[in-house]
């Protein structure tokens, strides 16, 4: 089990409330602090509490809950935000990121454990809804590079006749967002695939170039030109 830490709620729909308050009040390892139905509200108990964890709703009375995630973000660095709305929409996706967020559920998804959801959030994943992870790969991952491009092109590696094969799809999608600085858990989730799955992919791209460890690995397809700065 995992430390305890405590959260505040801003939601204004009740019956959403009401949800989340019964999923969270009987776990050992969460203490629900408060929640509040609209923004100035959200605001105060937040500078009142400064809660470990903000689960906010984006359409608040009263404002955007991404004003209240600029605050938490400015206010309390600490504070992991996880947004839960409607809106799953690359606009108010990336804009929640930007601002602070850490997180994002969609409230069709809660059917999701949201304790355990909270609990990763707290040990440094990043839940997301699986349509909001795909949007974001799209958003993220460029055109994967054809093997005629990097025909004939010298490796690093131990055998100088050996030509760099190109990379697949997938390989290409861990690469770039390895280089982005996402975790391999956050990429699994993000491509939906098991953790071991993205070492195999990894694995795969290591030896392709040759390398041994991430960094090296980045390094590499920057030079060949698979990756912009």
């Amino acid at each position: 089990m995992t430390d305890r830490f405590s959260v505040l709620i801003v939601e204004d729909q009740e019956r959403f409330r009401e949800a989340f308050q019964r999923a969270l009040t009987s776990v050992p390892d969460i203490e629900l602090l408060a929640m509040a139905p609209d923004l100035p509200t959200g605001l105060k108990l937040f500078d009142q509490f400064k809660p470990d964890v903000l689960l906010v709703d984006l359409d608040l009375p009263g404002g955007s809950g991404i004003e209240l995630i600029r605050h938490a973000a400015k206010t309390c660095p600490a504070c992991e935000v996880m947004v839960i709305s409607v809106f799953g929409d690359e606009q108010h996706v990336v804009a929640s990121i930007e601002a602070g967020a850490t997180g994002y559920l969609l409230k069709d998804s809660l059917a999701l454990d949201l304790p355990e959801q909270l609990r990763s959030l707290r040990a440094g994943g990043s839940p997301i809804s699986p349509v909001i992870a795909r949007r974001l790969l799209q958003r993220l991952t460029p055109p994967v590079p054809s093997a005629p491009a990097f025909a004939g092109t010298a490796p690093r590696g131990p055998d100088p006749d050996e030509e760099v094969v190109a990379l697949s799809e997938q390989e290409s999608r861990v690469l770039h967002l390895a280089a982005k600085g996402f975790t391999f858990d956050e990429i699994a989730q993000f491509m939906q695939v098991s953790p071991h799955t993205v070492m195999t992919y990894v694995k795969r791209v290591y030896r392709k170039l040759h390398v041994r460890s991430k960094v090296e690995a980045i390094y590499e397809a920057r030079r060949l030109g698979w990756l912009r700065d």
